[in-house]
């Protein structure tokens, strides 16, 4: 009897727990404590409860009741309010949630690749921005990275934080700068969702719906959707064995003197290449993507010998485990963080020491990334440079692993398949009342002159399918690539040159906006640390597009041409105040070549004539087309009096 009652007693409690846990209601991560409401514009909320479960939410001067559907979802539509608060919501069910220091104002979303997720720790004067960063009417919602077969109805994250030094130092970089610009210059409360992920084209963050007009990516949109979890469940196991056995092609997993961190190992047959570099930028490691082994010797002056050192590396994509004269010293996963393993004293000798370093980087895209001054070893009070020449040799190549049925290129540390984060990343947010976007990628689908072709479609069908998602046309602002990479002697045809363009032509939707950042790049490093003069610059466009003053937010545009004999003449339009030649004084314009019929471009001569520019050279007697700033890195030196630079530009479609 005694048992029956405990089995009774035990029953009655379980229905009463989940009848509980049935009853409360779910909201979404983005409805939280601290979050910002658009002001002046109908504030969509949701959130989950019972089938029928009736829901109301109470926020000043407003109360609203709905119940909820079949799948237990419910939807309040609040009416606009104007900038304010703190104010506290509640929100009532079979539960009551109170959530506090929610303000209204302008919520802007932040997405792209690495160079919009890059934190503010690691830019220009980051100590300074981080101790100024004390604005309480900043909001911060950062977006986990989560890549999803199907959309989800929610994302992960901690949730809405108030901008102060302790929370913005890993923020993104350009999305804070952006919005302390506005938050300065309006005076509202301003809330920032970012949501990034470094190393992923355009494709992944477009819905299923958009990718429809591109038939290859529709294909592999489908084959993603149909994907189940036992089906990668099936996949991760396999994946799984192929890295277990992949010693047998990297010899540098095993021990001893077979292993390609040993120090005495020979290393007859293995290239050189000079570091920093990344991958792609080596003819024979195109569409490499997997793991590379360097070896690095070093001499280590006999008084440091038997004392502990510490090998700097930079940044490295993707991901690497590092060796010191045969012993494992670190590992680390992603581009950000800088290696800095320390060596025991016992494993530094006199003299020759080996460094071996193990990088696995995914579709061609690895390497040792950024400034080579982050290159070195500490050996007591002295640097010794790790930059230059290193020994390199293949391991397993990534394109031999097993991979989804159907999707060639899924992959887990930089989703590259369509849709993938749009399911994951993107589409728990809708529909989330925003003011617009702020955007910055391209780099993933610059790779070669195909997919920087695609681009010119792909870009702004992937802006309609957002604004079709959210039902309205919100203003999007995009970050033009900045230079990377060096150009050739001559003018050349570039895929960067021509993803910058289908970016300039993305310009004709409405309620678009460019930043130019040609002048900012850095040839090594595809990741420029000047972010403020990106965010400033798309803080002119926001002010332009999304708030309506009559203010230059571009620098000078391409027209019109006529030829004139030998010679070109340009008029350009956003030329403000005036054009300015900055750093020539003589006023002679670099960056621009011309052809003839017959298709060769040269380097011209170029000069103002007022607001006009004059072009000629020598070996083009009937000019009949003309570009500027066609390349990686190009020179070009023409400004607006606003000090902001031309947008390169072409007058052929070659």
């Amino acid at each position: 009897m005694k048992n029956k009652l405990t089995g009774i007693i035990f029953l009655t409690i379980s229905l009463f727990l989940t009848v509980t846990l049935q009853a409360n209601i779910q909201l979404p991560a983005l409805v939280g404590d601290n979050m910002v409401l658009q002001q002046n514009e109908k504030i969509n909320l949701w959130g989950w409860a019972d089938v029928n479960e009736k829901v109301s939410v109470e926020f000043p001067g407003q109360e609203w009741s709905t119940q909820t559907g079949k799948d237990g979802k419910w939807e309040i539509v609040l009416n606009p309010m104007k900038a304010g608060g703190p104010y506290e919501m509640t929100i009532k069910g079979k539960n009551v949630i109170v959530l506090k220091n929610i303000l209204i104002g302008e919520v802007w979303l932040a997405s792209g690749q690495s160079n919009m997720e890059w934190p503010l720790y690691n830019i220009n004067d980051a100590k300074e921005e981080i101790e100024s960063a004390n604005f309480p009417q900043i909001r911060l919602f950062t977006v986990e990275k989560k890549y999803a077969f199907q959309p989800q109805k929610d994302i992960i994250s901690k949730g809405w934080q108030v901008c102060s030094p302790a929370t913005v130092d890993s923020f993104s970089a350009v999305a804070y700068l952006f919005g302390r610009e506005l938050h300065q210059r309006y005076k509202v409360p301003i809330g920032l969702i970012h949501s990034s992920w470094g190393g992923t084209p355009a494709q992944t963050w477009t819905s299923q719906e958009g990718l429809k007009p591109f038939p290859e990516l529709a294909e592999k949109a489908q084959f993603v959707a149909n994907i189940s979890d036992s089906e990668f469940e099936t996949y991760q196991k396999s994946k799984a064995n192929w890295i277990e056995n992949s010693g047998t092609i990297d010899r540098g997993r095993t021990r001893g003197a077979s292993s390609w961190a040993d120090k005495e190992m020979s290393t007859s047959g293995w290239a050189k290449m000079t570091q920093p570099s990344l991958w792609y930028d080596h003819l024979d490691l195109k569409r490499f993507g997997g793991t590379i082994w360097f070896r690095k010797e070093v001499h280590i002056p006999p008084k440091s010998a038997g004392k502990a050192i510490e090998v700097s590396l930079g940044n490295i994509l993707l991901q690497d485990s590092a060796f010191f004269n045969g012993y494992f010293i670190g590992t680390n996963t992603g581009y950000d963080p800088k290696r800095n393993y320390p060596v025991p004293g016992h494993l530094v000798k006199s003299g020759s020491n080996m460094i071996a370093l193990r990088i696995t980087g995914v579709s061609e895209f690895g390497g040792i990334i950024g400034d080579p001054r982050d290159m070195y070893i500490t050996v007591g009070d002295q640097k010794i440079s790790l930059e230059g020449e290193w020994l390199y040799k293949t391991g397993p190549d990534l394109s031999t692993m097993p991979q989804l049925k159907g999707v060639s290129d899924f992959s887990e540390t930089m989703p590259q398949s369509p849709t993938l984060l749009f399911n994951g990343m993107l589409a728990p947010l809708i529909p989330y009342t925003i003011k617009g976007v702020i955007w910055y990628q391209g780099e993933s689908n610059a790779d070669n002159m195909e997919e920087a072709d695609q681009y010119y479609t792909l870009f702004p069908a992937m802006i309609k399918d957002w604004r079709k998602q959210w039902s309205y046309d919100f203003p999007f602002l995009f970050v033009q690539l900045a230079g990377y990479k060096p150009d050739h002697p001559e003018p050349a045809d570039y895929p960067w040159a021509d993803l910058r363009e289908a970016q300039a032509q993305t310009l004709a939707l409405p309620h678009t906006g460019m930043a130019t950042t040609i002048d900012i790049g850095e040839v090594d490093d595809i990741h420029p640390r000047n972010k403020q003069d990106v965010a400033h610059r798309l803080a002119l466009a926001a002010r332009k597009i999304a708030y309506g003053e009559d203010i230059i937010a571009s620098g000078p545009t391409f027209s019109s041409m006529k030829i004139e004999g030998d010679k070109i003449r340009l008029k350009l339009d956003n030329i403000g105040s005036g054009l300015w030649v900055k750093g020539s004084k003589y006023g002679y314009v670099k960056g621009f070549a011309i052809a003839g019929k017959n298709k060769k471009f040269v380097w011209a001569q170029a000069w103002l004539e007022g607001d006009e520019i004059i072009i000629n050279a020598k070996k083009i007697k009937a000019p009949v087309a003309v570009r500027y700033n066609w390349g990686n890195s190009p020179d070009g030196n023409l400004y607006n009096r606003e000090e902001l630079p031309a947008v390169p530009f072409r007058t052929d479609d070659w």
